[in-house]
């Protein structure tokens, strides 16, 4: 147990000396669902991955590449960016009611995604942010063919909380 505590206590003393350059953020998103979400330094940009259950009766998946844009006119410890980007994404339902389409079945989309947010990155290796990440494209179920409506609001409004390291 000494050994333990002594093994974190040292992890996260390099943590906090090494905030300065975190190429990496690994977290979740939460909004009408839950994400897994994993972001990736690029020079200035990021990429970012983020797999999850929009909705919570489906299974998506989406991926941008974002430019980061620094707010350096708050004046605060930490430090403020705002960021947009584009990239793709796609998911699968279980078997639910499809409304409009009469049926009960499984349904698929796809499409091009876009995001639009603000992040904070405290001195620590915590980072809060607040998304819109809507996803514009076709969906698939029991034959028929549809605009995916529920990929611009549900689930495209979130709250980011991830470790950067």
């Amino acid at each position: 147990m000494k050994k333990l505590l002594i093994a974190i206590i040292a992890f996260l003393a390099i943590s906090v000396a090494t905030v300065e350059a975190q190429p990496r953020a690994i977290g979740t998103r939460l909004g009408y669902g839950v994400d897994f979400s994993y972001q990736h330094s690029l020079g200035k940009n990021m990429l970012n991955f983020e797999l999850g259950v929009p909705g919570f009766l489906t299974l998506g998946t989406a991926i941008t590449y974002d430019w980061v844009f620094p707010i350096t006119s708050w004046n605060q410890e930490g430090t403020w960016n705002w960021f947009a980007g584009v990239g793709v994404g796609g998911g699968w339902s279980w078997p639910i009611s499809l409304g409009y389409w009469g049926s009960t079945g499984h349904a698929g989309w796809v499409g091009v995604a876009g995001r639009i947010g603000v992040e904070y990155n405290f001195t620590f290796p915590l980072q809060l942010s607040l998304d819109w990440r809507p996803l514009f494209g076709p969906a698939f179920a029991s034959g028929a063919v549809a605009f995916n409506t529920g990929s611009l609001y549900a689930g495209a409004f979130a709250l980011g909380v991830r470790y950067r390291f």
